[in-house]
């Protein structure tokens, strides 16, 4: 029989813990991400809406938020993420760099599932007459929803990661519960749980993005 010290209302609130700050952060980070990753491709040197300066200021930005290890981001902004939540420990303050670290993520993804869109759909919507809007919401997401779902998909599994490791800092969740009782505590079963909730999730999430971007693909 197998004895760990996490009671099942700690397990269960750290599963709760984790999915709040998954969700939570993914939604505010796609609310950044998605729109900055469609304007770096229509401001982009030979864009539709080119915006040199525009885009010389935020491709780089995005590069160095992309670039940075979310241990290591989750660190240095801590005074960033005190001003914001009033405290370092805890979900609310995992969330912060959560979503600072999620956003460009997003956008790098969003760009790259848009830059796959053929050029023929452009120049179809400009020789219908298309603003700029309209060919973005009317040709370039929908012929590229398909890969946008993969991507967000895979954003969504990179932040379950992400929340893992802000237990390494106190920031709750699953991660919280593996290095407090898992690896503090030497408490090898709650360890082989987490592992195992944490690989159901991200094949769930996974056969879930893929059946719903080759269903959107197919209609």
């Amino acid at each position: 029989m197998f004895e760990t010290t996490v009671t099942m209302d700690q397990f269960i609130q750290s599963m709760i813990d984790t999915f709040y700050m998954v969700g939570f952060s993914l939604v505010i980070g796609s609310i950044i991400g998605i729109p900055l990753g469609i304007l770096l491709v229509v401001t982009r040197p030979g864009g539709i809406i080119e915006s040199k300066l525009f885009y010389k200021i935020m491709n780089p930005i995005v590069n160095i938020f992309r670039s940075l290890p979310f241990i290591i981001l989750l660190v240095a902004i801590i005074p960033f993420t005190r001003l914001i939540v009033h405290t370092s420990i805890g979900t609310p303050a995992a969330i912060v760099p959560l979503i600072i670290y999620i956003a460009p993520f997003i956008a790098r993804v969003v760009e790259n599932s848009i830059l796959e869109v053929d050029d023929g759909i452009i120049e179809a919507a400009e020789s219908m007459g298309a603003t700029p809007f309209q060919t973005i919401w009317y040709f370039l997401i929908p012929e590229a929803l398909g890969s946008l779902i993969l991507s967000l998909t895979t954003a969504t599994i990179g932040l379950l990661g992400a929340t893992a490791m802000a237990g390494a800092v106190g920031g709750g969740g699953i991660g919280d519960l593996a290095i407090s009782y898992g690896y503090q505590r030497f408490d090898s079963f709650i360890m082989l749980v987490t592992v195992v909730v944490l690989i159901v999730f991200v094949q769930v999430m996974q056969s879930f993005g893929n059946w719903l971007a080759a269903k959107v693909r197919r209609e």
